[in-house]
């Protein structure tokens, strides 16, 4: 019996020796290698990413090279666990290093087609004779050469796709929310959700990088309107019109056809219609409808109509393939990367003015625009168009390497803000900028949540330049409460004509839409000092009032509505206004904090 027990203890003991040499030689061993050929790969990622901003396209492509050497080492060692990939966790590891093989492929891929051309993008790329070319020449050149980079986009697509498919895979709730002070759980859906997005624009653009040669006249000569909209007076799609530019491309190079005051082109309009009742009802003393005021619905293509039925009535009309839209972030921007500007022998800055505690460029431009004079002032905001000319002039002379890279980079997030709108006549391109939603159209959220408020400044001054916003959203059960609190802390301006004085501040009279899913039903709408207005817009169910917000005042509006029962509370879409800047939003659901910041894109919240 002893001897039997024995023979048990051994064989147990046996079982046991032959349990942890398996354990440590097919699972410590392998996570022993696969961490410590992981720490290596960290480091050379952040050596990757610091060669990067250098911006040499050589040196990138040497450090790509070494980096996908030392992936494939340690996604080797990394198959040595893959046999336990039944195990949710090891299931999740495999599929991430599988990504990253395509994320590294894309990126090879990527670097390899914009080699040839890395000069005309920013790229340092040996002894270029690219920098030595003239404004015209550079962009000539790039428009040539872009058919052949486009060519190359399929590859890296599918690559992105197919590491978009592993990642999705990954279920980060799975995941403890900490261990110690370590974010796990939150840092992994960071990381998934952005790529996420980054996979979906990628894909969502390729219609429109497609189009690219095409939009810059690789065919045929392209003329497009630049309509710049003054966002200190805001409008549906960003702001007023004050100044509109006919320019024409072919081939990359650029000349400016005619520019002048949105002014010349209502004068050039001999009968104008009737106001709409928009017009009629909120705006201050006018009755006839002018372009200058036709961007009245939220949606840029529905406003680009309203333009185009009164445009044709113009005898300065032209035909164009597009109308970009753009406000005066856009100038501040460009200031801020290449300094100081002299125009006309005026000093153009970005730098912060006390007396609108907005930047310098800003109060210059009202300042000659605007003051009254004893004079009358030809083609007053003429120097906006010589402005901006002298910036686009400037941004084809720099340095490709040195601002190429930081001017593409603030367009695509000017686009993303909606401080940029696109509108082309051709469906295709249409389509394709839609896509990536730079054409400020009002999205359809299909069956989901949706929430977007409009705001429109009707003879209220500049007084957008003074007055904050902050959107607090409530919603339990089926039921939402809209809180929109609007504040003016500074003094009214001198708006005194015969004194000269320049009329910024004062008090904003404000025409408000609150666009909600269609079928929602209107309980409360508090603040408006006309009569509510309930009806149906572009899809959607719209609650209409108007407030006035003195200067050194505040006005609040309180919107409490009903949400439909087909309407999934799962996500909702909040759609961002054109133009807007430092709006901040915050939104509860069922008392749970799930946004609580600044509304500078669209947001979708989960």
């Amino acid at each position: 019996m002893k001897k039997k027990r024995n023979k048990v203890l051994v064989g147990l003991i046996l079982l046991i020796a032959i349990f942890l040499i398996f354990v440590y030689f097919f699972i410590y061993q392998p996570i022993f290698y696969i961490n410590k050929k992981a720490k290596i790969l960290i480091s050379s990622a952040n050596n990757l990413k610091e060669t990067f901003s250098k911006n040499d396209i050589a040196l990138l492509k040497t450090k790509m090279t070494d980096f996908s050497t030392q992936y494939k080492d340690f996604q080797k060692t990394a198959k040595s666990i893959y046999w336990l990939s039944f195990v949710p966790y090891v299931s999740d590891f495999k599929n991430g290093v599988e990504a990253g093989e395509y994320i590294i492929k894309a990126g090879i891929e990527s670097i390899n087609a914009i080699e040839p051309y890395a000069d005309l993008i920013g790229f340092k790329k040996g002894e270029s004779s690219f920098v030595e070319k003239s404004a015209e020449e550079r962009l000539h050149t790039a428009v040539l050469t872009l058919d052949k980079l486009v060519e190359k986009v399929e590859p890296i697509a599918k690559d992105i796709d197919l590491a978009n498919e592993k990642l999705s895979r990954i279920q980060p709730n799975r995941y403890p929310k900490k261990i110690g002070k370590l974010v796990i759980r939150e840092k992994l859906k960071n990381v998934i959700d952005q790529f996420t997005g980054l996979s979906s624009l990628f894909v969502d653009a390729k219609p429109l990088i497609k189009k690219l040669p095409e939009i810059l006249g690789n065919k045929e000569e392209k003329t497009y309107l630049i309509l710049y909209q003054n966002d200190k007076e805001r409008r549906a799609t960003g702001g007023f019109l004050t100044f509109y530019a006919v320019f024409k491309i072919k081939d990359g190079k650029i000349s400016i056809a005619s520019s002048n005051d949105i002014y010349f082109l209502d004068d050039s309009i001999v009968n104008h219609p009737k106001a709409p009742r928009e017009i009629l009802t909120y705006h201050k003393g006018i009755n006839l409808f002018y372009i200058r005021d036709s961007n009245l619905s939220p949606d840029f293509k529905e406003s680009v109509k309203l333009f185009e039925s009164l445009y044709q009535k113009s005898g300065s009309k032209v035909k164009y393939d597009g109308i970009i839209a753009m406000d005066s972030k856009i100038l501040v921007d460009l200031l801020k990367i290449f300094g100081n500007i002299y125009v006309s022998g005026i000093n153009f800055s970005a730098d912060i003015d006390k007396r609108c505690n907005c930047p310098s460029v800003i109060y210059t431009l009202f300042d000659i625009v605007d003051r009254p004079v004893g004079y009358i002032k030809e083609n007053r905001k003429g120097i906006l168009g010589d402005l901006m000319y002298t910036l686009l002039q400037t941004a084809l002379r720099s340095s490709p390497s040195k601002y190429w890279g930081m001017l593409t980079e603030i367009m695509f997030k000017n686009l993303q803000e909606k401080h940029i709108l696109l509108y082309f006549v051709d469906d295709e391109i249409q389509n394709a900028v839609e896509q990536v939603n730079f054409a400020g159209r009002i999205r359809d959220n299909k069956n989901n949540d949706y929430l977007h408020i409009n705001n429109v400044n009707f003879a209220g001054a500049k007084s957008n330049m003074f007055v904050s916003e902050k959107i607090e959203s409530i919603t339990k059960f089926r039921e939402r409460e809209i809180t929109v609190s609007y504040k003016n802390p500074y003094p009214h301006s001198d708006c005194n004509l015969e004194r000269g004085g320049l009329c910024l501040n004062a008090t904003l009279r404000n025409w408000v839409r609150v666009y909600v899913p269609k079928g929602s039903k209107l309980v409360e709408f508090q603040g408006s000092l006309k009569k509510v207005q309930v009806y149906d817009d572009l899809g959607k169910t719209v609650f209409e009032g108007y407030l006035e917000v003195p200067t050194q005042g505040k006005a609040t509006i309180k919107v409490k509505y009903t949400l439909p029962s087909d309407i999934s509370t799962n996500s909702i879409l909040i759609q961002k206004q054109p133009g807007v800047e430092n709006q901040t939003l915050t939104v509860f659901i069922n008392n749970k904090k799930l946004y609580d910041g600044v509304l500078d894109t669209d947001k979708e919240i989960k």
